[in-house]
């Protein structure tokens, strides 16, 4: 008996020393991105505004199917080979399609027709999928917003919003005519327009009862169906059988703390908000009983974060402002919204695998929140990097996929194109974010809009960087331990002058001068009363120095002027080099200036660099950082997306840095490429960002590369940090 104990212990012993270890929880990554202009009809302008709104996925979780409000269109993408996202076409409708889901071999889409706030109309809209056309249309008497179906589709419920006009009374409640629910019957994905069921919601909120506006739908598996009602501040829940109002409550205020409140040029999460109306705009039920909203505000509130109830209207789970602290600290806190902050908009739940997950989406500040339902508190797993404006989403678990359709099209400003972008569950580290700041002196370290990279003396695997004009209130130096995975801003230097942060400057490059200060670029803008300049600042950001550029070369000045800077030598013999974005007004076409300035003697000079030539935009410099016998230079378009052509990493031998005196003819340097960055910029499957800002070389060697995000301003909000391994400087 002792014996077999023995080995049974001995084997179980034997056992273990031989398991597996425990796996780490999966992670979702984006594998790919589609933009929705390759969804245009052969033969339209590509610069045609597109959005993809909100989002569905087919039964078989191969083909996605998103609303374009902007073109009157459904459009599909094909998914079967999720990495490799297929253009599906387009069904153009007779009005503005507001929502869309998928019923077996149909799609129903709920379509505004209206001619007028006051005279609202609106139709369901049944198209097949295999022929992708409109086979029928139900009359719904207003104009919708949400539609979803409940679990064996068989019940649709969709939201007339017939949404007020913003421009009338300030947007106050009552405009009328009232919103209200409606409910069809469905078999078979084929609407019976004879069952049409219309559900009074008018008298029950206590702000704007007589003129309900709802927002969003969602059923759970009891064939109740959640309604949100966001001006109202309220929540309905009925009985999509009967028909009947089963709850309804307020969705009540919330106390925020730690948050921004200011729109001036700084992040200072320091501020408060007392009684703010949550005014919920998405609703998920999370189980039968209950339920998650999106606290986005559209009137008067904005709680900024997601609460959870039950379906009798008690709190649950209060975010207030996690959500948003978490997400600026990944440098995605869109300073120009702080009335609603970082706005909690779009919702989806799912179960992947033994987890039942949520995703909230946060329109201004272009991320999505993976949440995990623990019963109680929720555990923030993840934060998503989406394209501009997440609006909808829609999990697919059986392909352990999760897809953002992203509303934004800034093609008329040159900028970043709708795009479904496409996640995948599975084992492996999470790509995104690469850069997280911490915590000084007990205060959340706000980032963004970073442009100029240097190394930290003697100090391997660590850099820093500064922030541009974008955050004009608040100019200042970062220190970044790279060897952390995120990178994290582990340190944060105001600049001053006389006691006070450092107005007008646009600080475009950084270099230690030496003496534990700093030499930074300061590019001019005179619409702005910013002077081109080179400044110091002491080991207390204080400034020092401020050194204007020459008549020489003011006399030819333009707004994109330095972009860079470092320092070649030592003591006496110390030069610091700029590098000129484009061409000033003396340059030829193609070539620019690398500027010289020697403090000790206060001379200035320069060489003349080309330029590679540009298909479309502008092509300029971002960058320069010497380290052995090369001065490296960042040089790219201006071009975003699948336009974008040229981002790459040059250099140019110290020995041929041999300033010219200003007014009179420059040597012209010879580059040498090192790094085309595109494929870099492609690592996170997401669409090829316009700035790439920074570049140094560490203490060890090695390279690193950081983006400019625009301060989330017409932006995603991504910055992309990434080391480029050991440099060979000699």
């Amino acid at each position: 008996m002792k014996t077999r104990s023995l080995t049974a212990a001995l084997a179980a012993v034997l056992a273990a020393s031989v398991a597996p270890a425990a796996s780490a929880e999966p992670v979702f990554n984006r594998i790919a991105s589609f933009a929705v202009a390759d969804n245009l009809p052969d033969g339209a302008d590509t610069a045609t505004p597109t959005s993809a709104e909100i989002i569905a996925a087919t039964e078989d979780g191969n083909t996605l199917v998103y609303s374009d409000s902007p073109n009157k269109a459904i459009g599909f993408v094909d998914i079967t080979d999720a990495k490799a996202p297929k253009a599906g076409g387009s069904v153009r409708l007779e009005g503005e399609p507001t929502s869309v889901t998928v019923a077996g071999a149909k799609v129903l889409v709920a379509v505004n027709t209206r001619e007028s706030y006051t005279n609202p109309s609106g139709v369901l809209a049944q198209v097949d999928l295999a022929s992708k056309t409109v086979e029928a249309t139900c009359d719904i008497g207003g104009q919708p917003d949400s539609i979803a179906l409940n679990k064996d589709k068989t019940i649709a419920a969709i939201a007339i919003e017939n949404e007020r006009d913003e421009d009338v009374n300030d947007g106050a409640l009552p405009q009328m005519p009232a919103g209200d629910l409606v409910l069809l019957s469905v078999k078979d994905g084929v609407v019976d327009c004879g069952s049409l069921k219309r559900v009074d919601l008018a008298g029950l909120a206590e702000v704007g009862g007589e003129d309900p506006e709802p927002e969003f739908v969602s059923f759970n598996s009891l064939d109740e169906v959640a309604v949100t009602l966001q001006e109202n501040n309220h929540i309905v829940v009925v009985d999509a059988r009967t028909g009947t109002v089963k709850s309804h409550f307020s969705a009540g205020t919330v106390n925020l703390e730690g948050i921004d409140t200011k729109k001036d040029g700084a992040l200072k999460f320091t501020g408060e908000m007392k009684d703010v109306a949550r005014e919920p705009d998405a609703v998920k039920w999370l189980d039968d009983d209950r339920l998650v909203v999106a606290n986005e505000g559209d009137w008067k509130g904005g709680a900024r974060g997601f609460t959870i109830f039950d379906k009798q209207g008690k709190v649950l789970y209060e975010n207030g402002a996690a959500f948003e602290r978490e997400i600026a600290k990944i440098g995605h806190y869109p300073d120009k919204r702080n009335k609603k902050g970082i706005e909690p908009e779009g919702l989806e739940a799912a179960r992947f695998g033994e987890d039942n997950l949520f995703f909230v989406l946060a329109e201004r500040a272009s991320i999505v929140g993976v949440y995990k339902d623990t019963g109680g508190e929720p555990a923030l797993l993840q934060l998503l990097p989406s394209g501009i404006a997440p609006e909808g989403a829609v999990a697919i678990p059986a392909r352990n996929l999760f897809v953002t359709a992203n509303e934004a099209d800034l093609v008329e400003d040159g900028g970043a194109r709708s795009h479904v972008m496409i996640y995948e569950r599975g084992e492996g580290e999470a790509a995104y974010p690469q850069l997280v700041s911490t915590e000084k002196d007990g205060e959340l370290i706000g980032f963004g809009a970073l442009s100029g990279l240097a190394p930290v003396p003697g100090k391997p695997g660590f850099v820093y960087a500064v922030n541009d004009s974008f955050y004009a209130s608040q100019p200042t130096i970062f220190t970044i331990d790279a060897t952390a995975k995120p990178a994290k801003i582990v340190d944060a230097l105001r600049i001053t002058r006389n006691g006070a942060a450092a107005q007008k400057l646009d600080i475009e490059g950084i270099t230690p001068d030496g003496e534990g200060g700093f030499w930074l670029a300061n590019e001019g803008d005179a619409d702005k009363l910013y002077s081109h300049a080179i400044i110091n600042v002491n080991a207390k950001g204080e400034i020092q120095t401020e050194i204007a550029i020459p008549a020489e070369l003011r006399a030819h000045e333009k707004r994109f002027g330095f972009e860079g800077i470092t320092s070649v030598g030592e003591g006496d013999d110390t030069v610091m080099w700029m590098a000129v974005q484009r061409e000033w007004g003396d340059d030829e076409k193609g070539f620019v200036k690398l500027v010289s300035y020697k403090p000790s003697s206060k001379e200035w000079g320069a060489v003349r660099y080309p330029l590679e030539k540009a298909e479309a935009g502008w092509v300029g410099l971002s960058e320069i950082t010497a380290s052995g016998d090369y001065a490296y230079i960042i040089e790219r378009d201006n071009l975003i997306g699948q336009a974008a052509k040229l981002k790459k990493l040059y250099r140019v031998a110290l020995a041929d840095l041999k300033p010219a005196k200003l007014g009179g003819d420059l040597p012209v340097v010879k580059k040498e490429e090192v790094r085309d960055l595109i494929p870099d910029l492609k690592a996170t499957n997401g669409y090829v960002v316009d700035k790439v800002e920074g570049f140094t070389i560490d203490a060890a060697g090695n390279g690193f590369v950081v983006t400019d995000n625009d301060g989330v301003d017409d932006s995603s909000g991504e910055t992309l940090f990434f080391g480029i391994g050991p440099i060979n400087t000699m």
